[in-house]
């Protein structure tokens, strides 16, 4: 009988245990050979922009969470214009610079600031708005070889405005010194001074292209991105934010996240045209809200990016050039010291397709 007690009393000690074991909650083993999961440092950083639609990724990495998924804590800080913006991203003012590249880029970095381009914000594409040239609409000019001896309204000498002027007169036959060109310092200027036609013509990009036809005083004689290929605007970084790789390759993967959002939802071309793919309604509602503008005006004036962000680097060299050949840029600058693709090439391997 004791036998038998002891047994039972063993059986139910085995049982008790094993019961236990079950209930614990156990961390799955890792891998043998993985290493483990580094903890991500969180980083706090400003973006210096404008309200445009090319910024749409980065409005839509920060409205769709994707910065937050990285550790990034990003904030935008707005600007008038595009050289403020390169200035305050080369002296670390800001960590992150998006916008057009100008002369005065290339003139700080000849003059030894430090400031990268690190991926696509926007370029001139054929088939779709992205800049354009307009003129008032009650205009007898009706071409660009109709702009000789005209006033043409621009941001500031030196700016993304003034190279597009340039190339596309030169297109035609023309040359800057066959037009006036009137620095007028912000957007908003361009579109009063055409309104009130103190201009013949001014370049101007998405939405604000959509907002003046829309209102009835100009129109659209010329999109840049017909006549000409060109890497208008940049992300930047300052030398110190790339410093911190990884937080800026954290930084890159949430940029592709929200780019591929973009263009899927409104660039995919269908019979030569876009057409609106997932989550087209939200995307147009989230750059509405950034840029201040009807979401009517944004449906019309979809700017090109590339689907993974990446650079027309070559681009960057003929910029150069051409600013060297108009003395613009005060020394020949070698393109690759400015561009950097290894923080995306980085980053897209980790997202993946």
């Amino acid at each position: 009988m004791k036998k038998n007690f002891a047994l039972l009393l063993a059986a139910m000690l085995v049982m008790v245990a094993l019961l236990g074991a079950c209930g614990k909650k156990e961390e799955a083993p890792q891998a043998a050979g993985s290493a483990p999961k580094a903890e991500v440092k969180p980083v706090k950083l400003e973006i210096g922009m404008l309200k445009l639609t090319s910024s749409a990724p980065l409005f839509i990495a920060m409205e769709k969470g994707f910065f937050k998924e990285e550790g990034i804590e990003a904030s935008p800080r707005w600007f008038e214009a595009a050289q403020p913006i390169a200035v305050a991203t080369a002296s670390g003012s800001v960590d992150v610079g998006a916008t057009g590249i100008t002369a005065s880029l290339y003139n700080m970095i000849a003059g030894g600031q430090k400031l990268l381009i690190v991926a696509d914000k926007g370029r001139e594409q054929k088939g779709y708005s992205s800049s354009a040239l307009l003129v008032h609409k009650d205009s007898p000019v009706a071409s660009i070889q109709d702009l000789k001896g005209k006033k043409i309204g621009i941001t500031q000498t030196g700016s993304t405005f003034h190279y597009m002027a340039g190339r596309l007169l030169e297109k035609y036959g023309l040359t800057l010194a066959d037009v006036e060109l009137v620095p007028l310092g912000k957007v908003s200027a361009m579109m009063e001074t055409l309104k009130s036609k103190q201009v013949d013509a001014v370049l101007l990009n998405e939405p604000n292209i959509t907002a003046v036809v829309k209102e009835g005083y100009g129109k659209v004689i010329a999109q840049v991105g017909d006549e000409i290929e060109y890497q208008t605007s940049g992300l930047f970084f300052s030398q110190k934010f790339a410093d911190n790789r990884d937080a800026a390759v954290r930084f890159m993967k949430a940029y592709v996240k929200a780019s591929r959002y973009y263009y899927d939802a409104v660039l995919v071309q269908k019979d030569g045209k876009p057409q609106p793919g997932a989550n087209y309604d939200e995307v147009i509602s989230i750059i509405a809200k950034y840029t201040d503008q009807p979401a009517d005006n944004i449906k019309l004036g979809l700017p090109y990016m590339d689907r993974d962000g990446k650079l027309l680097a070559e681009d960057i060299k003929t910029q150069v050039e051409w600013y060297l050949k108009t003395k613009m840029i005060e020394q020949a600058v070698d393109y690759k010291t400015i561009v950097n693709t290894e923080l995306l090439d980085e980053a897209l391997k980790t997202v993946g397709k």
